[in-house]
């Protein structure tokens, strides 16, 4: 049986983690809170793993938050990885994020080789966290960075529901040729549940079996919703010369993507498609 410590009880990774294995004998889960100091003083020996998925998830231009992002999704990072260590924890899983590489990436594609540049705080104290627990890792302390791209999902945060949103009103969407890694949730329960049970260590980088193209996914939320949208490429040309001028353009339509090999991985993971993710996410 895998014990497994999740960090962060209102996380909707570990929650949605949580729910996935549930009724999975091999899995026994703990859940906590670091709002405050009190894990200090937890014994962390009775757990296998730490799944540390505490942290601040969005991506905020307000320079006055800048020390709280390094306090907690740096500072609090290594500080409970340092815990797990000295309490014997055989594996510690990081949630870093996509973001770690910025917001633009010279023809859209993260290959192995592409070299972390993020472009703001929030994705600054997730690679400076990174950088600080990689030297704690040894033989029997394994260390698992996921990276994982846009997580979608029911009851998901961020960009995804703005889009649904606007798919359930718009008749209309732009037909704009893109690509984006993007990775439903349950896929990503899957792949942190074969993490854990193999024990692995090292970058690892899920996602959905399929790229997005935002206008088809755009089309089938609204297809969910017994809505037809008509795709239009009128306005393609200012939309595409806005897509590296402007940010949050460039976040709707603009290139980001893992190479398909980056996400191998040994067993399967991507459970459900593109499409299956839509109608689950959607549905009532």
């Amino acid at each position: 049986m895998k014990r497994v410590l999740i960090t962060g009880q209102n996380s909707y990774v570990g929650n949605s983690f949580a729910e996935w294995v549930k009724d999975d004998e091999n899995f026994d889960i703990t859940k906590i809170s670091l709002r405050d100091d009190s894990w200090e003083g937890m014994d962390f020996s009775q757990f296998d793993v730490v799944l540390h998925v505490a942290g601040i998830a969005h991506v905020s231009t307000d320079t006055k938050q800048e020390e709280l992002y390094y306090r907690v999704n740096r500072d609090l990072t290594i500080g409970v990885a340092e815990k797990a260590k000295q309490d014997g924890i055989s594996q510690f899983v990081f949630m870093s994020s996509i973001i770690v590489y910025g917001d633009k990436i010279e023809g859209g594609v993260i290959t192995r080789g592409t070299v972390p540049n993020p472009a703001n705080f929030y994705g600054k104290s997730k690679l400076e966290a990174e950088k600080g627990i990689l030297p704690l890792q040894n033989d029997p302390f394994n260390i698992a960075i996921v990276r994982p791209p846009m997580i979608y999902g029911k009851n998901s945060k961020g960009n995804y529901p703005k889009l649904a949103k606007l798919a359930k009103i718009s008749p209309v969407f732009p037909d704009i040729e893109n690509k984006r890694s993007m990775l439903h949730i349950d896929n990503l329960s899957e792949f942190i549940k074969l993490l854990i049970n193999n024990d692995d260590r090292g970058l690892f980088f899920p996602q959905n079996e399929e790229y997005v193209k935002t206008s088809e996914m755009v089309r089938l939320i609204g297809e969910v919703h017994g809505k037809r949208i008509r795709l239009t490429k009128a306005g393609n040309l200012p939309l595409n010369y806005l897509v590296n001028k402007v940010n949050i353009i460039n976040k709707v339509f603009g290139d980001l993507f893992y190479s398909k090999n980056l996400s191998n991985y040994k067993s399967k993971y991507q459970l459900k498609s593109l499409k299956e993710s839509i109608i689950s996410t959607e549905s009532s």
